[in-house]
């Protein structure tokens, strides 16, 4: 799904705003959740999940083409922990795909 899917989506659930304050919201949002991200603050969506910062060592690395030790220096990056409602809800349907019965939660 994309951006502008969602935003979509938003503004067919939200009839009393135009497509272009559905918009200026779902940025709005994003932006909050990258502006924490950045300040190293985690991010807590519940039934959905957390975004949270890791940092990663400097550590020394191997080019693999030519073999060459390479200095990866320390960096940040996102970590995304899916929550249990969803863990749960992608299962739930998951099972009810595969068995072709909603809800029986046996897998043939």
């Amino acid at each position: 799904m994309t951006r502008s899917e969602l935003v979509e989506k938003i503004a067919e659930k939200c009839t009393d705003f135009t497509k272009r304050q559905v918009e200026m919201m779902f940025d709005t949002i994003i932006d909050s959740i990258k502006d924490a991200l950045k300040r190293g603050e985690r991010v807590e969506i519940r039934g959905f999940g957390n975004f949270t910062v890791k940092t990663r060592n400097p550590r020394i690395a191997r080019n693999p083409k030519t073999g060459e030790s390479v200095e990866v220096p320390m960096k940040r990056a996102v970590h995304f922990k899916v929550g249990k409602e969803l863990i749960e809800m992608m299962n739930t349907s998951l099972s009810e795909q595969t068995t072709g019965n909603a809800g029986s939660g046996k897998e043939q």
